[in-house]
């Protein structure tokens, strides 16, 4: 009996892959290439893969004595914001995936976590936590619209590449700020 419990895949869902094709023979391999939407919150707070975009697999299925390793590439687009100007953020990636998944009952479903390997439902593969494990795990948690932008000015929160060079607020101590408007009367 496994030692995990999961809900039932339904092969119609689009990173669902049925590998009934794929012979239980060790070194037996199959491609996949397919164009999917892309699930719900693929990405982080400040970028992320736009729910419903195309995401391009690009995978190898092999058999292996334990389960079916996948591994070949995922790309799609982000989008975001930037984290020092907040500047829409739009750019590919290409990220590698490799995966194994153990089949039901095989020395590794009993040997692993649940959390360590991916398992099979019978001739079902779920590539949905690969895909996310794989794209997730490469993306910036401060994204940058470029490796030198400045930021935003702290005091008036403009862009500081719209500013002037010379740019700057003057800091006046609030305990002071009685006697700097003494001053401007007495002209």
């Amino acid at each position: 009996m496994p030692k995990h419990s999961q809900s039932h895949l339904d092969p119609r869902q689009p990173l669902v892959v049925d590998t009934t094709k794929l012979p239980r023979q060790p070194g037996a391999t199959r491609t996949l290439q397919r164009v999917v939407s892309a699930p719900v919150d693929l990405g982080l707070e400040l970028i992320q893969v736009p729910q419903g975009s195309d995401l391009e697999l690009d995978l190898s299925l092999t058999s292996v004595s334990e389960g079916v390793y996948v591994s070949g590439a995922v790309r799609g687009s982000l989008a975001g914001e930037c984290g020092r100007c907040l500047n829409p953020i739009t750019e590919s990636f290409d990220v590698p995936i490799a995966e194994l998944f153990a089949y039901a009952d095989s020395t590794t479903e009993e040997t692993t976590d649940d959390d360590e390997v991916g398992r099979m439902q019978g001739d079902l593969i779920d590539l949905e936590p690969a895909v996310r494990d794989a794209v997730v795990l490469t993306l910036p948690t401060n994204p940058v619209c470029r490796p030198d932008c400045p930021g935003l000015c702290p005091e008036c929160g403009v862009h500081l590449d719209d500013l002037p060079a010379g740019h700057g607020h003057e800091d006046v101590d609030p305990r002071w700020a009685a006697l700097r408007n003494l001053s401007k009367t007495e002209e």
